[in-house]
């Protein structure tokens, strides 16, 4: 029987208490989710959702990404995440979620090394920049060589988990495989796991291995001003103008109530 850890994605108090209370098993601590996929939060949203969470005993891992856009960064960017994780630490951040690419789409191996270093002894995952990589096998491979890095974060290099189960699925017989599997990062699936999705999901990666998730479970829900000003808006504009991201508890306790229904006829547990 497989031990399923249900990572939820949050950058905020609210989204924290929520996928607490919907029963996440850990929580990835990311600053505008709703932009660009996440970039680092700032000391005091990590400092209010550690004070939130402190009596769930919840692990945190927290995202290291200084900006939003490619994975290619140069050296004054290094230097800022860099410094963000020396800061981090010191506020006792016992995991971090980061990853560097070369112009050429491959794994940016000195770089990310780098930031694991700095990190350690925390844990890290190797997050999405992985699927904006030329090839996925390749990617997987450069990671492992790396060393200190306990799992990669992937859709599989498609939109979405659900449409990108293959690719997944050789990942998951890649680690399996290996000699030393004590020493190879866990393929953690994410992007686009919800109550409609992780049965499908579930079936098809279990036998294969499958030993974590990761989901946001959330959605733009509409602010507190009711007043618009017409015709302004704040960068891209659209829906992060008015509206704000957040965690639904609904949608992670649907998903986990579909992981336990696994357990119940043998097939998982969590």
């Amino acid at each position: 029987m497989t031990h399923i850890v249900v990572e939820v994605c949050i950058d905020s108090v609210e989204s924290a208490m929520n996928a607490i209370r919907g029963g996440a098993n850990r929580l990835e601590l990311c600053g505008n989710l709703g932009l660009g996929g996440g970039t680092t939060p700032s000391l005091g949203l990590l400092k209010t959702v550690y004070k939130a969470v402190e009596s769930f005993k919840v692990p945190i891992m927290v995202m290291i990404r200084c900006r939003t856009g490619d994975f290619f960064y140069s050296e004054s960017e290094m230097q800022v995440m860099l410094e963000d994780i020396r800061i981090f630490r010191e506020c006792g951040v016992k995991g971090f979620v980061f990853g560097v690419l070369t112009g050429e789409g491959r794994v940016d191996v000195a770089r990310t090394k780098r930031l694991v270093d700095a990190s350690f002894p925390a844990q890290v995952c190797f997050h999405r920049a992985f699927d904006m990589t030329r090839d996925a096998m390749e990617a997987f491979n450069d990671i492992k060589k790396i060393g200190g890095i306990s799992r990669i974060l992937t859709s599989g290099q498609g939109f979405s988990v659900s449409q990108s189960l293959q690719v997944l699925a050789s990942l998951l017989e890649m680690t399996g495989q290996t000699q030393d599997q004590l020493s190879s990062p866990i393929v953690m699936p994410g992007s686009g796991i919800d109550q409609d999705t992780i049965g499908h999901i579930l079936v098809t990666l279990l036998p294969l291995g499958l030993a974590e998730i990761h989901l946001s479970a959330g959605s733009w829900v509409e602010g507190g001003m009711t007043f618009r000003k017409d015709g302004m808006r704040m960068g891209v504009g659209g829906k992060g103008d008015w509206g704000i991201w957040q965690t639904s508890e609904n949608v992670v306790r649907e998903v986990i109530n579909q992981v336990e229904s696994n357990r119940a006829r043998g097939q998982a547990t969590i």
